[in-house]
C-alpha cells in the first residue's frame, strides 16, 4: 500500500501537533518543531481549499477529516459487529471512549461515510446527534452532543453494501469456491465507511472487538489473533497498542493457519496455504535482522493473511496481520520484497506514523528504504542492487508522468482525494532521500539514527516539520560538514529528483543492456539468448527498457522463445502485456483479457487500462474487460479505472 503532531493519549493544546510525550525528544526539537509549524488554532473547514499555495498549508492539520481531536479525542474503541453476507452489511455498534481537552467541550465530531446511524447513546440514554452534508471524498461529519462529565458514547449503526472500505466476495470469487469472503481496506480514509470514528492518522486508539460470523468462517483482525480459536461464529480481539484508524482491519473467510516461525505464520484459504507458507518462509529471518538493526519488534506476533486476487494493493501493513495479495506467490521467492516492505512498516508507519496524508512519505519513504536494507541482509548485495535500479526506474517514470506539484514529498493534498497521494514519489523518492543521508554520514551512523528515531517517536504520529526539526537537533548538528539544511529542503519541498542524487547501478543489468541491444540490432536471435540464470529482476529490466515501438515479428520471436504471454509470474506478465498493448500484439490479447478480469491489484491493472484507453479499439477492449471484472474488483480499483473506459 506505498512509504509529525506527537500524539497518543494525552493532550497538548492548543497546538496538538508539536508536543511529545517522550522525554528523550529534546526541548530543542520541540522548539524547532514549533518554529517550523504554522498550525491552525481553529477547526479547519474541509471545503473551499482548492487553489491555495504551499505556504498556506497548516502543518499537522488534517484536511481530510471532519473530526475535532483538539477538543475531544477518541482514545479507545469497543466494536461489536455482525457480518451479514446476505445483505452485505456489518451491523452492530461502536463504543468510543474519549478525553476532553477541557470540560467545556461537549461536541464530539466523527467521520462517517454512508453509515446508517440508528441510535447514539451515553450511559444507556439517547443523546442528540446530527449528520452533516455529504462530501464526495470525505463522507459525512457525525456530530454528537455529550452530556457533561460523560466520556463514553455508543453509536449503533450498519454499513452500506457499497462501503468503500469493505469488499464482499461471493464463493465464486475465492480460491476455494465454496464460502464467501469479506475484507476491509481502510487506508487512506475508508475506515469511516465501516466504523464511525475520528478517521485521521494523528488520532491513535486502542481497541477491542467482538465479531460474529457464519460458523463455517473464521474472522481475523489487525489485533491479537489466536490460530487455535474454535470456529463457533464469535471471535474476540484486542489491540493494546494505540494505532491510527487506517490500520484497523477485518477479514472473514474459510481461513486456515500455518506457522512459519516462532512469531510468524500465514492465514490463507486452504488451496493457497502451503504455497504461501513456502513462499514466505523467510519472514521470521526478516523479522530478526530488522530487530537487530532497528530495534525491538513491538507488536508481539507478525502474521500474514493471503487475500483473494481482488485485493487492490500488493499489501497492507495492518499491525500483527499484514494483508497480502496472492499475485506475489511466484514459486521462487522473487517477489517477496513485498513481505519485507509490509514487515518494515512495523517500525516506520505503524510505530512512527504520518500525522496527515501530506506526510505519507514519512511512512512509505522510510519503509521503502528499510525494505531495500532487509532484502540486502537476507538475499545479498546483488539482489539489493537490482531491486534498487528497478525502483529508481519506477521513480523516473513517475517523475516524467506527474505534474510538478505531485513530485513533492510534502505534497499539497487540500481539496483532493487523499488516495491521490499514492505514487512512487513518497515511496522511491523518499527512500532515495534517506539513502543520500546514509551515503553522506555512513551506514552505521544512519542505522543508529534510525533506531533512536523509532524509539523517540514510538506510537506517535508526526509531521514533516517535526521530522525536519528532529534532523536539525540530531544529524545536522552532528554532521554540519556533511549535511546541509538547504539540500534537505530541496528533497522535501521541491519537485523532481535533486541533482547528484544517488543513482543505483547493477553490474548484472549491464549485461542485460548488451543482450537487449544485440537482439534489437539483429546480431543475436531471441532463441539464442541464454536466460538460464535470469531472475525476475533481469526479465523486468530486459522488458521494461525495450523501445516503445517493436514490430509484430520481433514480438512474435520474443514470445516464441520465452513464452511470455503464458508466463505465470504476474510482474513479468504485466511488463509483457504493457508492451503488447503499446504495439497492438493481438496474440497476447486473450491473456490480457484474462489478466484484467482475474486480478484486482491496482498497480498491475491500472497501467494496462490507461494504455488501452489511448486508442478507440483499445478503449472498447478495456471496457469489455472492465464490465466483466468490476463486480469482482474492490471499490478502490473500480474508482481508479472507470475513467479509462467511460
Amino acid at each position: 500500500m506505498k512509504k509529525y503532531g506527537l500524539l497518543t493519549g494525552a493532550m497538548c493544546l492548543p497546538l496538538l501537533f508539536a508536543c511529545s510525550e517522550n522525554n528523550s525528544v529534546s526541548e530543542k526539537t520541540q522548539a524547532n518543531t514549533a518554529a517550523h509549524n504554522e498550525v491552525a488554532r481553529e477547526s479547519v473547514d474541509n471545503a473551499g481549499l482548492k487553489g491555495l499555495t504551499q505556504s498556506d498549508i497548516a502543518s499537522g492539520v488534517d484536511y481530510h477529516s471532519f473530526s475535532n481531536p483538539n477538543e475531544i479525542r477518541v482514545t479507545h474503541l469497543n466494536l461489536d459487529l455482525t457480518a451479514n453476507f446476505d445483505t452485505k452489511q456489518l451491523v452492530g455498534y461502536a463504543e468510543l471512549q474519549v478525553e476532553r481537552a477541557s470540560p467545556q467541550f461537549n461536541e464530539l465530531v466523527l467521520d462517517t461515510r454512508a453509515l446508517d446511524i440508528s441510535e447514539v447513546t451515553a450511559q444507556g440514554k439517547p443523546v442528540p446527534f446530527t449528520l452533516g452534508e455529504k462530501d464526495e471524498d470525505l463522507g459525512t461529519a457525525l456530530t454528537i452532543t455529550l452530556p457533561e462529565g460523560v466520556n463514553t458514547v455508543k453509536v449503533a449503526y450498519a454499513t452500506s453494501a457499497e462501503a468503500s472500505g469493505v469488499q464482499w466476495l461471493t464463493p465464486a470469487q475465492t480460491a476455494g469456491k465454496e464460502h464467501p469472503f469479506l475484507f476491509t481496506q481502510a487506508q487512506a480514509v475508508h475506515a469511516r465507511s465501516f466504523i464511525p470514528l475520528q478517521d485521521s492518522p494523528q488520532v491513535r486508539v486502542t481497541y477491542n472487538a467482538t465479531i460474529k460470523t457464519p460458523e463455517s468462517l473464521l474472522a481475523v483482525m489487525s489485533a491479537s489473533n489466536d490460530p487455535d480459536t474454535p470456529r463457533d461464529g464469535e471471535y474476540e480481539f484486542t489491540m493494546p497498542q494505540p494505532i491510527p484508524s487506517y490500520l484497523i482491519a477485518l477479514a472473514i473467510g474459510d481461513l486456515q493457519f500455518k506457522a512459519m516461525g516462532e512469531r510468524t505464520g500465514v492465514y490463507a484459504e486452504p488451496a493457497l496455504l502451503e504455497s504461501a507458507a513456502k513462499e514466505f518462509e523467510d519472514t521470521e529471518a526478516m523479522l530478526e535482522v530488522t530487530e537487530k538493526t532497528y530495534g525491538p519488534y513491538q507488536w508481539d506476533r507478525y502474521d500474514l493473511l493471503i487475500l483473494p486476487p481482488s485485493f487492490p494493493f500488493g499489501g497492507m501493513e495492518n499491525p500483527r496481520l499484514s494483508f497480502i495479495t496472492p499475485t506475489v506467490i511466484a514459486g521462487d521467492k522473487s517477489l517477496v520484497s513485498l513481505i519485507a516492505h509490509e514487515l518494515a512498516h512495523s517500525w516506520s508507519g505503524n510505530t512512527v506514523t504520518n500525522a496527515t496524508w501530506r506526510d505519507l512519505w514519512l511512512n512509505e519513504g522510510f519503509t521503502t528504504y528499510l525494505t531495500y536494507r532487509i532484502m540486502e541482509m537476507i538475499y545479498g548485495n546483488d539482489r539489493f542492487k537490482k531491486e534498487a535500479v528497478l525502483g529508481y526506474q519506477d521513480l523516473q517514470n513517475d517523475v516524467a508522468a506527474l505534474e510538478a506539484h505531485d513530485e513533492i514529498l510534502a505534497i499539497d493534498l487540500r481539496g483532493r482525494n487523499p488516495d491521490d497521494v499514492f505514487s512512487n514519489i513518497p515511496y522511491e523518492k523518499g527512500a532515495l532521500f534517506l539513502r543520500e543521508i546514509e551515503h553522506k554520514i555512513g551506514r552505521e551512523n544512519f542505522d543508529a539514527f534510525l533506531m533512536q528515531y523509532f524509539q523517540d517517536f514510538a506510537f506517535k504520529s508526526i509531521t514533516t516539520d517535526t521530522f525536519i526539526a528532529y534532523l536539525e537537533d540530531t544529524l545536522l548538528a552532528q554532521y554540519p560538514d556533511k549535511l546541509d539544511a538547504k539540500r534537505i529542503n530541496t528533497w522535501i519541498f521541491e519537485p523532481g529528483i535533486p541533482q547528484n542524487a544517488p543513482k543505483p547501478e547493477s553490474d548484472a543489468f549491464v549485461n542485460i543492456d548488451k543482450t537487449r541491444a544485440a537482439w534489437l540490432k539483429g546480431s543475436v536471435k531471441a532463441v539464442d539468448i541464454d536466460t538460464t540464470n535470469w531472475t525476475v529482476h533481469e526479465w523486468l529490466y530486459f522488458l521494461n527498457n525495450m523501445p516503445t515501438a517493436l514490430s509484430a515479428q520481433q514480438l512474435e520471436k520474443l514470445d516464441t522463445a520465452f513464452a511470455l504471454t503464458s508466463t505465470q509470474n504476474n510482474e513479468i506478465a504485466h511488463s509483457w502485456l504493457m508492451i503488447a498493448v503499446a504495439n497492438k500484439y493481438e496474440p497476447a490479447y486473450d491473456r490480457l483479457y484474462d489478466y484484467l478480469v482475474s486480478i484486482g491489484r491496482n498497480k498491475l491493472v491500472k497501467p494496462l487500462y490507461r494504455e488501452l484507453s489511448k486508442t478507440p479499439d483499445g478503449k472498447a477492449f478495456a471496457k469489455r474487460a472492465f464490465e466483466e471484472a468490476k463486480l469482482g474488483y474492490h471499490p478502490l480499483t473500480v474508482k481508479a479505472n472507470e475513467g479509462y473506459v467511460h
